[in-house]
């Protein structure tokens, strides 16, 4: 079944920009199971959220490689249908308020760069080097085509040499909000780029009046994230199943 107004009730309590994403019709989708619906899942990228009751039929209808169970019964199915193809791993919620954002700090880290280096706004001339990138690709790897980057999203990448070598952008955008990306090309990382671009965007947000959502997937985003004014929220559990990874 797809997305009913109904199923909303059931991913209640969660705020990632993600999800909300989803729930509204910005990108995405969402699938259910049950008559309430009963289940739920949100699809976006390379996210599954799993709502309601434990479905098996559900878990498998889609392949995304990271799951975040929304409750305890959910863990239990995926350990169970998964087995070791699902690593478990924490994730860190964070949370963001106006006042912990240090506009002068920010603007300062958004010009510490490296010789040879610039920042641009992401548009729809550098979506395709993007996304011919494998390190890259997640930051506009959500919209249509570079057009509807363009129009609905919001990013900024490091050049050098005319090349991207870093970015952060909207991995996805919400009613009020967008969830933050930030990618750097391997060649190019402990350079500080990744933190200025983070820094550029946010900046963005804020000017514009935008949420900037930021999910940590490890202790190093979480760094990362705070470095730029966010704050630990909570940690949860979600889980890797590397033979889902789209290619």
């Amino acid at each position: 079944m797809e997305y009913g107004a109904s199923a909303e009730a059931l991913f209640r309590g969660w705020k990632p920009a993600m999800l909300r994403a989803c729930l509204q019709g910005h990108m995405g989708r969402i699938l259910t199971s049950g008559a309430g619906p009963d289940s739920a899942l949100a699809l976006i990228g390379d996210f599954c959220f799993l709502a309601g009751r434990p479905d098996r039929e559900l878990l498998g209808r889609e392949r995304a490689p990271i799951l975040i169970p929304l409750s305890g019964d959910w863990e239990a199915l995926i350990r169970r249908e998964l087995g070791e193809r699902a690593r478990s791993f924490p994730r860190y919620a964070t949370r963001e308020e106006p006042e912990s954002f240090d506009r002068e700090k920010l603007a300062a880290l958004s010009e510490a760069l490296p010789e040879g280096v610039r920042l641009t706004w992401i548009g729809e001339e550098l979506y395709p080097l993007l996304m011919a990138r494998s390190w890259s690709r997640d930051l506009c790897g959500n919209f249509q085509d570079g057009a509807d980057f363009a129009r609905r999203g919001l990013g900024v990448a490091a050049l050098w040499n005319g090349e991207p070598v870093a970015g952060a952008a909207s991995y996805a955008v919400c009613d009020g909000g967008i969830e933050i990306e930030i990618d750097t090309d391997p060649r190019f990382r402990r350079q500080g780029l990744a933190r200025a671009c983070g820094a550029r965007l946010i900046l963005a947000c804020l000017d514009r009046g935008l949420s900037p959502g930021w999910d940590a997937h490890d202790r190093r985003s979480l760094a990362l994230a705070e470095q730029l004014g966010y704050r630990l929220s909570h940690s949860y559990t979600a889980f890797w199943v590397e033979d889902w990874v789209r290619t």
